[in-house]
């Protein structure tokens, strides 16, 4: 025999019919009995859009291999390497040799067993599939390189260059193979969704996932990479449109690891993801993974998923909004939030995970069991993207081991607290979705300065076991968005009843005067407020000014229950660890520990007029209408107990303590490129109400 082929699938079989029917005396051989059957009794039949060609050729199980190997084409999956050299070791003949057809970089494992000289390197990326025993579809060109392991000329590859059809030389053998790995990482991650190559490659908001599992690859080569057919690595994000006119030439319009996963239903050939260590290869493992294990399908949602990932390593570092990334997990085949990226603050329980609380102080064991919220997002579907960071215990400062979320909006301030990171992710477009908590404004403040979506819902409507308590009197589990029909969405899902968005025409909107003449608002945010409440008038609702005499109770009684109960709750730790807090936390918990049983009570007593007094606005007018924050986003999160945290948080206090849904929504440009919010709030339960209005305003503000 000229030459044996081992393993007959669809490179092997393809490159030994090629070679019998140029006249080469060829042995196939295969582990599948059906295949060699096939072969022997009809023949190896090559079709489709390159060739049509039927050849007899014999073919062998390994077994039954000749008891002297000449030259070998070694063409297994990665993982069968192994068990091939089994079969062809033993059997080599003194000059024999092995040429490497397989996806991966196996030459250094093959040389390692047979040795190096008697180990060739080979390159292939014309595609081709296994359709059927004795039949194998041919679907498109592509390049064919044969090497030395240490880049001589030889009389051997001269050979082999002229035998295989199409074949090349070269001198860097392993720079070929490294660059195919890299575009290979490309091709893993469409094959998890059921678009084809080119469209995968084609569509922008992938790209960005593309080029960094390429980079991934590349930056571990330990040879120069070589270009190939519209791959080049030094030019990925040119690469990727060459790769989808190459693509969209071949008739082969899915990887064979798409095959193995959606149609065959067998393991994927997934060595080169094993074997090197990258963020998104190893996400991209996972996702294999889910699918061979039967948690998931083939489908897009898993390539938007990879993309989110993509997005979070771009900006999570450099905003500081993560602490854990969470692999994906099996989620049922549908749902409300099928598919949807969900960032989740990390004083919330997801089973398995540790709830740091973005501090030093007491952190517990992983979570027995997810949050009500976080279950509820599983069974809706989402995706569990992240743990993102926050102001410590979301206590309104910032533990230095874990430091502040930036802007990215302007990435020398911050994204606001304690929904620090949620809110970051969202404004830099990593996801959509995030789950934040609101005990004094800490998700409609970083809303505000992020220039998103904030909803603290109505007190009680969304449950909050399985979220660390700062103060159970006040604590709200909310959202961060990028629109309102996300709120509404998301909110559903959380709440386990429908937030309908409906058409609300003549609403009657009460204007908080004495809001916007403070004087501690700024005025380029009172201007963006004032034009935001005209153009809720424009869009026909009625605009009123009016006051809530029990305002003047907020501040007393918000610090106190905030302050007893904040105590109550941290007391043990802190009588443990109170050096591990940060120095404004352990201040807060301070002031705590000094307000006594009759201070709390009052404080309670307080918020019960607070409550009556706003139920009775809300008996004369649909919406309160004012600004979120005074001040654009600042330089560092202002601590709660000062002067200045008591300003940040003026505006959106009320509604904790009172309980009424509030919503933080993006009403222009403040300062610099830093935007202000427009806050509206409506009666306690009027959540729907609430968000009909916001879309409006939504809509006649875009």
């Amino acid at each position: 025999m000229d030459y044996v082929v081992v393993g007959a699938g669809a490179i092997g079989g393809t490159v030994g019919a090629r070679l019998a029917r140029d006249g080469h005396e060829v042995l196939l051989c295969d582990a599948d009995p059906e295949h060699v059957a096939a072969v022997n009794a009809r023949g190896l039949e090559l079709e489709g859009p390159v060739e049509e060609l039927t050849v007899r050729v014999p073919a062998v199980l390994p077994d039954e291999l000749p008891d002297e190997l000449g030259a070998v084409l070694l063409a297994v999956k990665s993982q069968h390497t192994g068990a091939a050299l089994d079969a062809i070791a033993p059997r080599l003949a003194p000059d024999g040799f092995v040429v490497s057809l397989q996806n991966g970089v196996n030459e250094p494992a093959i040389a390692e067993r047979i040795g190096e000289e008697r180990t060739v390197g080979g390159f292939v990326n014309f595609g081709a599939d296994y359709l059927a025993p004795g039949r194998i579809f041919v679907g498109g060109e592509g390049a064919l390189y044969v090497g030395e392991l240490d880049g001589r000329d030889t009389e051997r590859v001269a050979q082999l260059v002229r035998d295989l059809p199409d074949a090349k030389s070269t001198s860097n053998i392993l720079g070929y193979l490294w660059a195919k790995e890299a575009y290979g990482a490309m091709l893993f991650a469409t094959a998890v969704s059921d678009l084809a190559i080119a469209d995968a490659l084609a569509e922008p908001r992938y790209r960005t996932l593309f080029v960094r599992l390429a980079q991934e690859v590349l930056r571990v080569a330990p040879v120069p990479p070589e270009p190939f057919d519209g791959f080049d690595p030094g030019d990925l994000d040119g690469s990727v449109d060459r790769l989808v006119e190459f693509n969209r030439r071949s008739a082969k319009t899915h990887s064979g690891i798409y095959r193995d996963l959606a149609v065959r239903k067998r393991k994927a050939e997934t060595a080169i993801l094993e074997d090197l260590e990258g963020p998104l290869l190893q996400r991209t493992l996972e996702l294999i993974h889910q699918i061979e294990d039967g948690g998931r399908a083939c489908e897009v949602g898993n390539l938007e998923l990879l993309a989110a990932y993509a997005r979070l390593e771009e900006w999570g570092p450099r905003l500081n909004a993560v602490i854990t990334v969470l692999p994906p997990a099996a989620r049922p085949a549908a749902g409300p939030l099928h598919g949807v990226p969900v960032a989740v603050k990390d004083n919330i329980n997801v089973q398995g995970v540790v709830t740091t609380n973005a501090s030093t102080v007491g952190v517990p064991p992983p979570a027995e069991r997810d949050a009500s919220v976080v279950a509820r997002l599983r069974t809706a579907g989402a995706e569990l993207l992240c743990k993102t960071n926050l102001l410590e215990y979301a206590a309104g400062s910032v533990n230095p081991a874990y430091g502040m979320t930036f802007n990215p909006r302007d990435e020398s301030r911050t994204s606001g607290g304690s929904s620090t990171g949620s809110a970051a992710l969202v404004a830099a477009g990593v996801c959509d979705l995030a789950l934040g908590t609101d005990t004094g404004g800490s998700i409609r403040i970083p809303a505000a300065y992020c220039g998103i979506v904030g909803l603290k819902p109505t007190f009680g409507l969304i449950p909050l076991d399985g979220v660390f308590p700062l103060s159970q009197s006040c604590d709200h589990v909310g959202t961060l968005t990028r629109t309102v029909a996300q709120t509404a969405a998301l909110v559903s899902v959380l709440a386990g009843r429908a937030i309908e968005l409906r058409p609300v025409t003549g609403l009657r909107v009460g204007v908080l005067r004495r809001q916007l003449d403070d004087p501690d608002l700024v005025p380029a945010v009172r201007e963006r407020v004032q034009e935001a409440i005209e153009r809720l008038g424009a869009a026909g609702f009625e605009v009123v000014d009016l006051d809530v005499p029990e305002l003047d109770l907020v501040d007393e009684s918000l610090g106190a229950i905030i302050l007893w109960e904040a105590w109550d709750v941290h007391r043990h730790l802190f009588e443990r660890q109170a050096g591990d807090y940060g120095p404004n936390t352990r201040a807060l918990l301070e002031l705590g520990s000094r307000v006594d049983d009759e201070t709390y009570r009052a404080g309670l007593a307080g918020r019960k007029r607070v409550t009556a007094g706003f139920a009775a606005v809300f008996d004369q007018v649909d919406l309160l209408a004012g600004p979120t924050v005074a001040y654009p986003a600042p330089a560092e999160d202002p601590p709660v107990g000062t002067p200045e945290g008591d300003v940040e948080g003026r505006y959106t206090g009320p509604y904790n303590l009172a309980g009424n849904p509030a919503v933080s929504l993006p009403c222009g440009i403040a300062e610099g490129n830093l935007p202000a919010g427009l806050q509206l709030a409506a009666a306690v339960g009027n959540d729907e109400l609430l968000l009909s209005a916001a879309r409006v305003y939504e809509e006649v503000s875009a």
